[in-house]
Order: C-alpha cells, then structure tokens, then sequence
C-alpha cells in the first residue's frame, strides 16, 4: 500500500485517509462534549444552589454520550493503528535491502514513532485547539481581561519553545545516529565499545532531559502565573456567582492543560522529521 511512496506523515494519511478520518471524528465528538462539561458543572453548582436540577441532569445526559463515544474511539484506534503500524514496517524492510541488518532494526523502532504521532499526539494537538478555542471564548465571554491574559501567557510560551526548537532537533538526530549503531557494537562484544556507546546515550539523554526540562520550567511559570491572574481577577474585580467563579478557573487550567500539549507536540515533530529524513535513506548513515 506505500510502494512507491516517501515514508513520511502524509504518505500516511493519504494511504489511511478514511479509518484515520473516522477515528479523528470520534475523537473531536469526545473532545467537543470535554470541552463542555466545567461550564455545565458550574451551571449545576448554581441550579443546585437554587434548588434547580435541570442543569445537573443536563450534565447527567453529556456525561453518559461521552463515555459511549470514548469506548467506541479506543476500540476502533487500536485495529486502525495496528493495520497501519504493519504495512509501515513491511514497507520499510522491502526497500532497505541494502541496509544493514541493525541499522533496519533500529529504523524499524523509530518508524513507530510515526503511527503514535497519528494516533496519539496529532489528535491530542486537535484536541488541545479545539479546547483553547472554547476556553478563549468562555473566558471572553465572562470578561475580557482573562482573554488577553490568556493570549499573553500563549505568546510566552510560543517564544520559550521557538528558541529552542533547533537544539531539539540536533540532539534527537544524535540520539537516532547513536541507536542506529546498537546493534553493530554489541557485536563486536567489546566491552570498552559497548560502555562507550552506553555512555554517549546517557550524555544524549541528559542533554534532551535538561533541555525540556528548562523549556517546559519557563513555560508552566507562565501557564500558573495565567491561573493565579484570572482567580485574583475573578474574586476581586467581578460580581459572580460560586459556579461562574468555578467555570473561570476550570476553564483557565483547561486552557493551561491543552496549551502545554502544544510544545511537547512542536518536540514531537523535531524529533518525527529527523526520523523521516533517515528511515527513506536507501543505505546505512553510519
């Protein structure tokens, strides 16, 4: 099915389009009814508070068709993914006759990564955007100082990660060079070899390590500074109710949540388009 194709994200979803288009529509129905359930519970807090339980069974009824949906999306994923995953892999190997038998094995792991790009984080992304959009909207709606307090702490967080994005890319294409080697050097059982390459995957990884570790620090520093604004705001300079109050901060951290997918997706992709440069190699990079 990808004879005569780049093994890449798009020859993907040009080949998969209709079950990878179905399990994206179930996927955005169960995002959609996520998306509502802190403004139906703060409604639900306020009914209850007057004795009103329409909004709570309201919640009642969203709650059940999102527990429907969710079991029938991951049902499906796995079959769809798995297909996927299989002619990925027997694509790979038909076209790397001339590589290495170590070099293919390691190719074969990072070709994964491509299949849990599709079935995990490209939907996440689409998750996470159509989260920040009804948080954007629900926040304007209550005032507009938490929307532009939102669209300051999203402007941070797009410079910290940019600035790093090209480090990203470097170590994940040293870490996939390095792994492309295992197998050769466990070979040769030379034990001075195989503690030398052992170590420069630990020095790799630290480097990686410490390198999220800086970005995802700056980012969540303005993420909660976002979160302690819109509670001191909505305490303070706004005549609401206890549900309405609820509904700000539930929406402000879903906000937070779905934002912080972003970046590690943007990793991701650094990681996911060094992979693809190296798997449609026809020979060994060593």
């Amino acid at each position: 099915m990808l004879q005569d194709q780049p093994l890449t994200i798009s020859a993907l979803l040009r080949t998969f389009l209709r079950p990878i288009s179905l399990t994206w529509f179930l996927m955005l129905c169960e995002t959609a009814l996520t998306a509502l359930i802190p403004l139906l519970i703060g409604f639900a807090i306020d009914g209850l508070l007057a004795a009103d339980t329409n909004a709570l069974l309201q919640l009642a009824a969203v709650l059940a068709v999102l527990i429907v949906v969710s079991v029938i999306r991951r049902l499906y994923d796995t079959r769809v993914y798995g297909t996927i995953g299989v002619e990925l892999g027997k694509a790979l190997t038909e076209r790397s006759a001339a590589v290495p038998v170590s070099t293919v094995n390691a190719r074969l792991e990072m070709s994964r990564e491509l299949v849990d790009f599709l079935e995990n984080q490209a939907p996440a992304v689409m998750a996470s955007v159509i989260q920040l959009v009804v948080a954007l909207v629900v926040l304007f709606a209550f005032h507009p100082f938490l929307f532009g307090a939102t669209c300051a702490a999203t402007v941070l967080m797009i410079v910290f990660y940019g600035a790093s994005h090209r480090r990203f890319f470097r170590l994940n294409a040293e870490y996939n060079q390095q792994t492309e080697q295992q197998v050769r050097i466990l070979e040769t059982a030379q034990p001075e070899g195989i503690l030398s390459h052992l170590n420069r995957i630990r020095r790799i990884g630290i480097r990686l390590s410490d390198t999220e570790a800086y970005v995802y620090g700056a980012i969540y520093t303005a993420m909660l500074g976002l979160i302690l604004f819109n509670l001191w705001f909505a305490a303070t300079n706004m005549e609401i109710t206890v549900g309405r109050i609820f509904s700000i901060i539930s929406y402000s951290w879903e906000f937070v949540e779905a934002a912080l997918v972003l970046p590690v997706t943007l990793q991701s992709w650094s990681r996911l388009s060094e992979i693809m440069e190296r798997i449609n190699q026809t020979s060994d990079t060593a």
